[in-house]
């Protein structure tokens, strides 16, 4: 077995899929969690991009259809999670309202983000290191600052965490170990970043959330393909089985085996 199919194998991802059959089954798998937890929904941080769009999506069907089987009250949480100004908070407004949420909250990590960053400085001065936090270790505390602020969130609704990792994210360890990667459940985790795609489409995601570049928010002019130096389209072939460049396989698998750590569960002995 080359390493291209034990990653497919490892991650799940299909070569083709139907969207309505993908839809249904993740939503029944929603349901199946939430029942399972003995809790009252699920919370999702929409952050106006496709990925947290279409769990969303996932998350108000399921929410929605268990209320109607049941007769209780059941919620999909939509949280906001600007640091200062965001500058595409529309779009996640936007989703809000395409897929009707009528439970939303935001939460500014902006100063949170800050006071954090300047006590691991001053930390670092005890050490005689006189520098600021880097861009990329500021962003760490941005994806981890947001996950403290959902699980604060979901344990005084008793809601579980809703992850949006996927497996273009999985293959390449494009997430925060135990920040935004440590979440309840992952709807989401089989599907290549061009399949998340199409179930945008058919569950009527805004088309300026569809288009736009992905990214993680961690810093300005931030975007996923620059930071991975890989496109998303070849990501999804190579999850596909498909033919790719070389440089690209090279490229692929070169991240995947240093960031087996990410995938992996905590080491004990």
């Amino acid at each position: 077995m080359s390493l291209q199919q034990e990653i497919i194998s490892r991650l799940g991802v299909k070569s083709t899929i139907d969207a309505a059959e993908e839809i249904r089954r993740r939503v029944d798998f929603l349901k199946e969690q939430v029942l399972g937890s003995r809790t009252t929904g699920l919370l999702i941080a929409i952050s106006g991009g496709i990925d947290s769009a279409v769990a969303t999506g996932l998350c108000k069907r399921a929410t929605d259809e268990l209320t109607q089987e049941t007769g209780r009250e059941y919620i999909t949480l939509g949280v906001f999670q600007p640091y200062g100004e965001q500058e595409d908070i529309a779009h996640s407004y936007e989703v809000a309202k395409a897929f009707g949420l009528t439970h939303t909250v935001e939460t500014n990590i902006e100063d949170t983000v800050d006071e954090i960053a300047l006590e691991v400085e001053h930390g670092l001065k005890g050490i005689g290191q006189f520098r600021h936090l880097s861009h990329k270790g500021k962003g760490n505390v941005k994806a981890r600052t947001r996950m403290i602020m959902q699980y604060a969130l979901s344990f005084e609704l008793n809601l579980l965490v809703v992850g949006t990792d996927h497996a273009s994210e999985a293959v390449t360890g494009f997430y925060t170990k135990w920040g935004d990667g440590a979440v309840d459940i992952t709807p989401l985790s089989s599907l290549n970043k061009r399949q998340v795609r199409q179930l945008a489409r058919h569950l009527g995601v805004p088309a300026g959330v569809i288009d736009k570049a992905p990214t993680a928010g961690l810093w300005a002019g931030q975007t996923d393909e620059q930071e991975l130096g890989i496109s998303y389209e070849d990501n999804s072939d190579y999850l596909e089985g498909k033919d790719v460049d070389p440089a690209v396989r090279e490229r692929l698998e070169s991240l995947y085996r240093k960031t087996e750590h990410k995938r992996s569960p905590i080491p004990g002995i």
